[in-house]
């Protein structure tokens, strides 16, 4: 590889936007863009050589990939102690005895959908809520209307009477 391949492939390492991140086999961190210690919140050298761990937390996905040599793909993946929900790539290459990460920060799409699934459900409650009052308003009336009839019907039953037994004499 030539000079001018190696500084395009830094230039890439460095402006990517999505966070990249590569462990070793025993699970510390070699290398991590800044993308990915912006994600994170910590810099370059809080994380060299450190265990995966104490950032990602959870490093299963990554140990399954190095156990198994498999890829994992479009996982979405929650950190909450980052307040962060990323889309993410893990590949292992098993000859560089490594394991790399492409992570996609997809935080801002998931917080816009939970914010539409708390609103359909708020304005579904609403409606419920509406529907209900409704309810109970035509029952109330029906009540009303059904008193009403049966006094009418008493009254008209009484006037009846009265012209009956008044027709005998």
């Amino acid at each position: 590889m030539d000079i001018n391949q190696n500084r395009f492939l830094r230039l890439l390492w460095e402006y990517d936007p999505n966070g990249l991140i590569v462990i070793d086999s025993e699970m510390n961190i070699k290398f991590a863009n800044p993308a990915f210690c912006k994600m994170f919140g910590v810099t370059l050298n809080d994380v060299i050589h450190q265990p995966a761990e104490t950032i990602l937390e959870d490093i299963s996905d990554f140990q399954e990939v190095w156990q198994q040599d498999i890829v994992i793909r479009d996982k979405v993946q929650e950190y909450p102690l980052h307040g962060l929900y990323v889309e993410q790539l893990i590949f292992s290459i098993q000859e560089e005895g490594i394991i790399a990460s492409i992570m996609v920060d997809i935080t801002q799409e998931i917080e816009r959908k939970n914010d539409m699934d708390k609103l359909k459900n708020e304005t579904i409650k609403k409606v419920n809520e509406v529907v209900d009052k409704q309810m109970k308003v035509v029952q109330e009336i029906a009540g009303l209307l059904g008193e009403t009839t049966a006094e009418t019907k008493v009254g008209l039953l009484k006037i009846i009477q009265t012209l009956e037994t008044g027709n005998n004499y």
